[in-house]
């Protein structure tokens, strides 16, 4: 509890920094890991990534990396969210990734509508023998798509990912997740989530999953609506039929949620303000329908131990004034442990980077204190 406390304390007490200076929470280590993910853990205690040069092993904690195996074409290292790794029960290797190849985004301005012809697929491609060979490389969801935070399996076996898909006449995003019952050998769909929108930032885009302690699963839906939405499966991912508001307020911007191995939730994204301060929300025409919140400057972090239904009040993990910490990915390294980097970190503008890659002790459930949403 007082692990927790303190770390609540430093963030509330560091809420009005206001220098173009990088504030990063006391309680946070710094990782020294030089990529950015996405990671499994091997069987040996190694880690193991994929990135565009191919599919690598650390063997200490990612300090320095094997020579990369070829994996496939199509990868955009700069493009973060886009390319996630699993070992299934059955130590298969499944790669899910936004192929770039024959990519197409043009969007009529007149009309607020995408083009015809745009283009960015996902694709699936596996290993049966730890990283050396890859097979079955496929599409598996056509169209144009974006970025997804989650690639998980189920207690049935089920690998499962969400996605968000552009549609036209209006031009907006909706959502569904894609998901393999033998290994990512084969790939089905399930139904759309269509939250209505108008623009190429509107609409139900870049969602995040993980599966509760019920068998249900939970999705979280990026939205232009203050906070994120919410769908539940009771079927695996099969279809999505209870869609509602969440209660977590949530800026234009994504979220990743994980179910740690102490079965607690935990969520880190950019919320609706900074602390303490309102965003003023700006109208962008060819963005949204109605004015939206794109506050990026603070990742924060919540966990619940109760599948969602409370949470912890949020604690800022980071903050960079006049620039951005958004598009976060978790790893949980070991019990305890969680790995929490931004895809986008810069101090100004996309080209002066500045990466951050954060370690933090996680609250046990005895730690947590929770509040209403």
């Amino acid at each position: 509890m007082l692990h927790l406390l303190l770390f609540i304390l430093l963030g509330i007490l560091s809420a009005n920094n206001d220098t173009e200076t990088r504030w990063v929470n006391p309680s946070v280590e710094l990782l020294e890991v030089n990529r950015n993910g996405p990671f499994i853990a091997l069987e040996d205690g190694s880690i193991a990534t994929i990135g565009a040069e191919g599919f690598r092993v650390s063997k200490d904690e990612g300090k320095t990396w094997t020579e990369p195996n070829p994996v496939c074409k199509g990868l955009d290292p700069e493009e973060p969210a886009s390319y996630y790794l699993l070992k299934t029960k059955n130590n298969v290797l499944v790669f899910i990734y936004l192929n770039f190849i024959d990519k197409r985004f043009e969007w009529d301005e007149k009309r607020k509508e995408p083009k015809e012809g745009c283009k960015l697929e996902v694709w699936a491609i596996r290993s049966l023998d730890g990283g050396k060979t890859w097979i079955d490389n496929q599409c598996i969801l056509d169209g144009y798509n974006t970025n997804f935070f989650a690639f998980i399996q189920t207690c049935s076996g089920r690998i499962i990912a969400p996605f968000d898909h552009l549609v036209t006449s209006p031009g907006r995003f909706i959502v569904c997740s894609v998901f393999s019952d033998d290994d990512g050998k084969t790939w089905q769909r399930s139904n759309w989530i269509d939250l209505g929108g108008k623009g190429h930032h509107d609409g139900a885009l870049e969602p995040t999953l993980v599966e509760l302690s019920s068998g249900r699963l939970l999705m979280l839906i990026r939205t232009s609506l203050d906070q994120f939405w919410q769908a539940i499966s009771e079927n695996d991912g099969k279809y999505w039929r209870i869609i509602q508001p969440s209660g977590i307020d949530a800026s234009n911007s994504p979220g990743y949620l994980l179910r740690l191995s102490n079965g607690q939730l935990a969520l880190v994204w950019n919320r609706l303000n900074p602390e303490g301060q309102v965003q003023e929300k700006i109208l962008k025409p060819h963005h949204t329908e109605f004015p939206s919140s794109w506050h990026r400057e603070e990742l924060s972090i919540a966990f619940s131990n109760d599948d969602g239904k409370t949470w912890t009040k949020p604690v800022v993990l980071a903050r960079q004034p006049g620039g951005q910490l958004s598009y976060p990915y978790l790893f949980e390294r070991r019990p305890n442990e969680l790995w929490i980097i931004p895809g986008f970190s810069f101090r100004k503008t996309w080209s002066e980077p500045q990466p951050l890659r954060m370690k933090l002790h996680v609250p046990t459930s005895k730690e947590i204190s929770t509040l209403p949403k």
